[in-house]
């Protein structure tokens, strides 16, 4: 974004938090909902309106307004509030913000409503890390000059854990940070080292820092073992992003003990869908079945279909110490060799798991479905309990859905063998993927995103060792399950959204896009010979869609696909709903993967209390349960990405004499990175290497240019490069350019 762009953006937030202030505070003893203040400001734009709900949030956990009842908003103390947000830019002026470090330890201070962040040079730091909160001391701006200032206390620090490597000492030992960011060392005393050897890549955490002291003390808290080994920096990737890898012993134990056998005076309370035809779609490779689709014809020719979804919150119950630790994980975290999963295994893959001819509760969604338009007639939601008829891996499912046949051949089979289907399984099959097209159809129709991403995959051998890679495609089978999956979790959360009066719910919501991002979206596209719309939301989203299609398969498509993923908001989970753009829903929440997602937990159980009559619920507790639950979720992605460019460096080592075409997918002043068009991996090309010429920086072109030769390399270029480094412990991978590609 241009710093013209983010200052228009920012002031808009500015204008619109001072209205706030100015509408509170002129009638401090009366309440405000969003809908109100939005017309006292004469809010008309979905984005702005948006923007107030957004703001409202966060200056109430601020504390810097007040939320008498839920969505009601007053001020706190007049004068007080005037003062905490009149503050401007004066000589000397304390601001409370976010440190953005940068790998030479100089920082940027980010602060809520200031239109440009605050540079602090690495000598007024004073020991803040990355992504601590932090009061900085804003100096007086000289003309022409960035606005910087001085880190003058930590208020909270974002992590206390690192990892590092341990350089062993006689009488103590220091720990070198891996993380880039970190520009000191941790000395550790000798005797709280754990035993480590000199060279071990450790966890270590943050005991003190005397002001006088050139670096923090700290204490070796996990051992995970020698740099280079795989085991090791995959438990170094979840370690430093705070996420665990195995269960407290206290937890197995406790899981261990919850009786999950299948009761008959438990069946009298639900709903018996034993006898009707039930069945399961997932990767092969899948241990924990959410989900599973019952299909029956009813009289007046319509069809039943059952969303059926394992009932967690049987077996999670609050207060236990098994409730605290599925909320603390919040998500199973997908790694490229493993699931660290949120539930222990007895849950996640055995009692919780809906596996066939097994007697299981669910929480399900069952619809009566027109079979001519896929409308839906009637709807009930409730616990039942079920038996799935089968389980099929989604290549047996498309393959019934290519050839409308139940014969699935050796080859795809989960059985290892070849095997047929009942008739009446692919006419279930069939008829539910011919509904599923419909729906998607009137979504895509309604302006939902079509995001056909291709996903990096790995072949491993035994050691977990990268023997290939290839790429996992939606076909008509993932897409089935995905409808009514998003079925289900519009209707649930249609159904609590709707009422009156309005109850506390867990949403999904996805913001409309930042303007700025699809115009610098719309830049880099026009090169590949695409544009985009802007004449209104629907015309977006068409031309985002049109874009997605007409990329499929070209050279540019992860390119992309990547850029157009960013140019989206994030998704969150709240209890204030503002809908979901991506797939033009109104009302979205997550109801169909609670062995692997906590908020779906928390859907389930708000479900039954009000399908019970229960009242409303307290939303600042839920509130601050979707914020966990959504920094869990990104810090779990994180870890996710992570693990995939490990796994990509250790297959590029093996590839060190190869030459390969790659797409240039960014362009920077320290060099360019470069994306292989047959496996993804992506490394960088540093300018300092590029022999024949000085290149530099042109951040308009999105290139790099010869000063005296004029050639250029540019955003979206194909080039021929070959593996110049590879260092697993950093996740780093250079290459080296050896020109463009002629095709």
């Amino acid at each position: 974004m241009t710093k013209k762009k983010k200052k228009a953006r920012n002031h808009r937030k500015n204008e619109i938090t001072k209205g706030i202030f100015t509408t509170l505070e002129k009638e401090p003893q009366k309440t405000f909902d969003y809908k109100q203040i939005s017309a006292k400001l004469d809010l008309t734009d979905t984005q702005d309106r948006n923007q107030l709900i957004k703001r409202l949030g966060q200056l109430k956990d601020e504390n810097r307004i007040e939320e008498e009842d839920q969505g009601k908003y007053k001020a706190v103390g007049g004068a007080t509030s005037k003062n905490k947000h009149s503050g401007s830019q004066n000589s000397g002026s304390n601001h409370t913000g976010k440190v953005d470090l940068t790998g030479r330890g100089d920082a940027y201070v980010v602060i809520e409503g200031m239109d440009d962040d605050v540079f602090v040079p690495k000598s007024r730091v004073n020991k803040a890390f990355h992504g601590d909160t932090v009061e900085v001391n804003v100096f007086k701006p000289r003309k022409g000059k960035k606005l910087e200032g001085e880190v003058t206390k930590i208020l909270e620090r974002k992590k206390t854990e690192f990892v590092g490597i341990l350089d062993l000492q006689k009488t103590f030992a220091f720990v070198r940070p891996t993380d880039f960011r970190m520009y000191t060392d941790f000395f550790v005393p000798k005797g709280n080292t754990m035993d480590a050897n000199d060279g071990d890549k450790v966890v270590v955490t943050l005991e003190s820092w005397a002001n006088t002291g050139d670096s923090p003390i700290g204490k070796v808290t996990e051992v995970l073992g020698k740099p280079g080994e795989h085991n090791t920096e995959i438990h170094a990737i979840l370690a430093e992003y705070g996420l665990p890898y195995d269960f407290p012993a206290e937890v197995e134990r406790f899981a261990d003990t919850i009786d999950t056998s299948i009761k008959s005076e438990e069946i009298a309370k639900r709903r018996d869908m034993r006898d009707t035809l039930t069945f399961t779609i997932d990767p092969k490779d899948a241990k924990d079945f959410d989900d599973a689709l019952s299909f029956e014809v009813l009289a007046n020719g319509n069809y039943e279909i059952g969303i059926h979804i394992a009932d967690v919150s049987h077996y999670v119950l609050p207060d236990t110490i098994l409730e605290d630790e599925a909320y603390d994980r919040a998500t199973s975290v997908y790694l490229v060799d493993r699931v660290v999963p949120m539930l222990p295994e007895v849950l996640s893959n055995n009692a919780c798991s809906l596996r066939p001819n097994e007697e299981k509760y669910t929480f399900s969604a069952i619809f009566e479905v027109d079979r001519d338009n896929a409308g839906i007639k009637n709807q009930w939601f409730g616990r039942t309990v079920i038996n799935s008829d089968e389980r099929f891996a989604y290549e047996e499912a498309q393959h019934i859905i290519e050839t409308e046949k139940g014969d699935i051949p050796e080859d795809i089979s989960i059985r290892d063998a070849a095997y047929s289907v009942a008739d009446v399984v692919v006419k279930a099959t069939l008829e539910m993927d011919r509904l599923a097209k419909i729906m998607r159809e009137k979504r895509m129709n309604q302006g939902a995103l079509s995001f056909d991403k291709l996903e990096v995959k790995f072949i491993l051998n035994e050691n977990s060792e990268p023997q290939g890679v290839y790429f996992k495609e939606s076909k008509d089978a993932n897409k089935l399950i995905e409808e009514f999956m998003l079925l289900a979790n519009r209707k649930v959360a249609e159904f609590i959204g709707k009422q009156k009066p309005k109850k506390t719910f867990i949403y999904r919501i996805h913001d409309d896009p930042d303007p700025d991002k699809l115009m610098a979206l719309n830049g880099i596209i026009s090169r590949f010979g695409h544009t985009l719309d802007f004449k209104d939301k629907k015309s977006i989203s068409s031309s985002l869609n049109k874009l997605l299609r007409d990329v499929k398969g070209k050279k540019e498509q992860n390119l992309v696909d990547t850029l157009t993923i960013r140019s989206m908001s994030k998704a969150i989970y709240t209890t204030e709903n503002i809908g979901h753009y991506g797939l033009s829903f109104d009302y979205y929440t997550h109801f169909t993967s609670p062995i692997r997602r906590y908020p779906d937990v928390m859907v389930h159980r708000l479900l039954q209390y009000y399908l019970d009559g229960g009242k409303s619920v307290n939303a600042e507790a839920y509130e601050k349960k979707c914020k966990h639950s959504s920094d869990m979720e990104y810090l779990a992605s994180s870890a996710e990405r992570d693990s995939i460019k490990y796994m990509q460096i250790k297959f590029m080592q093996d590839h060190q004499d190869q030459e390969f075409v790659g797409v240039i997918s960014g362009v920077t002043e320290w060099g360019i990175y470069v994306e292989i068009i047959e496996n993804k991996c992506e490394g960088m090309v540093r300018i300092s290497d590029i022999k024949g010429d000085y290149y530099i920086f042109d951040e308009k072109e999105y290139a790099i240019v010869g000063e005296r030769t004029k050639k250029s390399y540019q955003l979206g270029d194909e080039v021929v490069v070959m593996v110049k480094d590879t260092d697993l412990m950093k996740r780093h991978l250079d290459f080296t350019l050896l020109g463009k590609h002629e095709a």
